[in-house]
């Protein structure tokens, strides 16, 4: 298992669910993190909702050997992550680990919630795969593979936790570091999934995309109006 001899600060710790947008959009990360701007949407209420009915703690549940637990709190100091886990599966192994106040071994697997279904990029494998690192470190362990379940769709992908996707959230994680702490907004592109998203109007992604020209973008917006 590969890890970075970086190690961040309590202080320093970035929301680890914030790797999901930073892949998806760097701009959308920044307005969110660096300057605290958020709007919401159809879309992110629903995931407000489910994850609401998913990460109750209190909600913890025991299947012959096989045990739930929600909601648990996780930090990992060499991504600078903290963040909270939907929900782990516990499945009784003779390769796996000791869990307080159980009998036996028990190896770790998480259960991501999504509301919508299965994308066509990493954006919520590399989320997946941050939690992964974080719950290790926890609990000093490796975890092989973790699942995310969509819940339109109701089915769980399989994700294989590998090196090369682990090398990937590392890099991830250092650059997202290095807008924060530079306190720097990454540039606007404008892509068609653009209007899907929550910050549209806040962003301004035709406005504020380098070398647009503002005359042609108020002149391109009268007509569309029109």
């Amino acid at each position: 298992m590969q890890k970075l001899s970086k190690e961040y600060n309590e202080e320093d710790y970035l929301m680890l669910s914030g790797i999901q947008h930073f892949y998806f959009c760097k701009r959308q990360w920044c307005l969110i993190h660096i300057e605290n701007i958020w709007a919401d949407n159809q879309a992110t209420k629903e995931g407000e909702y489910l994850h609401e009915k998913v990460d109750n703690p209190l909600l913890n549940e025991t299947r012959k050997d096989v045990f739930y637990s929600r909601g648990i709190p996780v930090v990992s100091k060499t991504l600078g992550f903290s963040g909270i886990l939907d929900m782990v599966e516990f499945h009784k192994s003779s390769t796996g680990i000791p869990v307080k106040g159980r009998e036996g071994l028990w190896e770790p697997i998480i259960i991501e919630y999504k509301r919508g279904k299965e994308k066509k990029d990493q954006r919520d494998i590399v989320q997946l795969v941050a939690e992964v690192i974080c719950l290790e470190e926890g609990l000093g362990c490796e975890i092989k593979y973790s699942y995310l379940f969509y819940d339109k769709i109701k089915k769980r992908q399989k994700v294989e936790i590998t090196l090369k996707l682990r090398d990937l959230v590392y890099e991830l994680s250092e650059s997202m570091h290095q807008f924060f702490e530079k306190h720097e907004t990454s540039q606007a592109e404008n892509y068609k999934s653009c209007s899907r998203c929550s910050l549209y109007d806040l962003c301004l992604p035709r406005m504020t995309k380098k070398k647009v020209n503002v005359k042609n973008y108020i002149k391109n917006r009268i007509e569309e109006e029109e």
